[in-house]
């Protein structure tokens, strides 16, 4: 099978997402090739605002431990990339020095894997057989300045339009890029549903951190961002509630006022980021899982890979009416507001039994190995693609 060169939106660290759900797949399944994940830049002149230049320190590529196969690397960045001619020279020693690893790998001819819309600037610049599009949000939605959006916004149809194959995770993202992209997939997220096999399991003790919950637990996994997350509903929730708690697991992205405020709560305990590996024993700790999501054109965007983490843990789940969710009605109670989630969930500690199963038997239907058989039928379209047409040239 191919090289790979897969230029992500984030790091790779102990949180698993979508990239390195695939990449770790991949790399299972073709143990002779050779795979290059491309962090996020290490920012100088963002360390130097900060004097926090010694943040720079450490090896800016390495091997991944346990895939043997598996380069990270972290270009160096040096300019803000809010000037132009910053950002021309920022993305020079970006390809430089993505080109310099992979030769150093012996790489030859990779397919390369483009998350960020801002990679478009790679494209027929790295020696690639194909370009793969892969977008998991509508970052053009997201909370940020006018013309940062339209930045975003030329550099997504651009790579949209140079792309090889454009691959999508949601109903909504398809929507989008359909006049833009020529070649289009839906390939949502999926889920390790033996990974959650534990969160059943009520033997053996559990994390420290939960034992301070009170039950029951109504449990959110994933990043709390305000772009995300419903805040004032969390927190209306938490004070609605006679008993029981709410336990946000994941990175914490939100203001320090309202951090306090959730917290003046007494109801509602953060964890902070939480190793995949460690995720299912924290969750054996809910009662019930919850998506208390922002109904937004963002959020309608997202494929939430907590969605098939819920169903493959079993327990019940309780969400307000965004994309995802609201297509399993029979395993997930859409809510609207803090009453109708206090009453949902007092129902859904009544649920029998065998809905866990249900949902289980539904996750292993989104297994990552069956995304990654349609993730390759499509990265062989393009390269026979191509190959058609520099026979036709010929």
């Amino acid at each position: 099978m191919y090289d790979l060169i897969f230029v992500s939106m984030e790091d790779w660290d102990d949180i698993w997402r979508r990239n390195q759900f695939v990449c770790a797949g991949y790399a299972r399944r073709f143990p002779d090739s050779k795979l290059l994940f491309v962090g996020l830049s290490r920012d100088v002149s963002n360390r130097l605002r900060r004097l926090k230049l010694g943040e720079l320190r450490g090896e800016a590529t390495w091997t991944v431990p346990g895939y043997p196969n598996i380069t990270v690397t972290r270009p160096l960045k040096v300019l803000p990339n809010s000037l132009g001619a910053g950002r021309a020279m920022n993305d020079r020693m970006f390809r430089s020095h993505v080109r310099k690893v992979a030769a150093n790998l012996g790489m030859k001819s990779p397919v390369l894997w483009l998350n960020p819309h801002s990679a478009v600037h790679m494209v027929g610049k790295m020696g690639e057989r194909a370009v793969i599009y892969d977008i998991t949000d509508d970052w053009i939605r997201l909370t940020q300045s006018e013309a940062l959006a339209r930045l975003i916004a030329q550099q997504d149809t651009l790579l949209c339009k140079r792309a090889d194959a454009v691959i999508v995770c949601s109903q909504r993202l398809f929507e989008l890029k359909r006049d833009l992209a020529q070649n289009l997939h839906l390939i949502p997220n999926g889920v390790d549903a033996d990974h959650y096999r534990c969160v059943l399991d009520d033997t053996g003790p559990m994390p420290e951190e939960t034992t301070r919950w009170e039950k029951p637990v109504l449990g959110y996994t994933g990043t709390v961002h305000p772009d995300r997350v419903d805040l004032p509903l969390v927190e209306e929730i938490a004070k609605q509630l006679s008993a029981g708690s709410i336990a946000l697991v994941g990175p914490m992205h939100v203001s320090a006022e309202w951090r306090e405020r959730l917290a003046k709560t007494g109801r509602v305990h953060f964890t902070g980021p939480v190793p995949y590996a460690r995720l299912p024993q924290m969750m054996r700790a809910f009662d019930i899982c919850i998506t208390p999501h922002r109904v937004t054109p963002f959020t309608e965007s997202l494929n939430p890979i907590k969605l098939w983490e819920y169903l493959a843990a079993g327990k019940p789940i309780l969400s307000t009416d965004v994309a995802g969710f609201r297509d399993y009605p029979q395993w997930v109670q859409i809510v609207s507001d803090a009453e109708a989630f206090v009453r949902a969930s007092e129902s859904a500690l009544r649920e029998l039994p065998e809905k866990r199963a249900e949902r289980r038997n539904e996750a292993r239907c989104h297994s990552w190995e069956a995304r990654l058989d349609t993730i390759l039928e499509v990265m062989e379209g393009c390269i026979a693609g191509r190959a058609g047409e520099k026979s036709h040239v010929e």
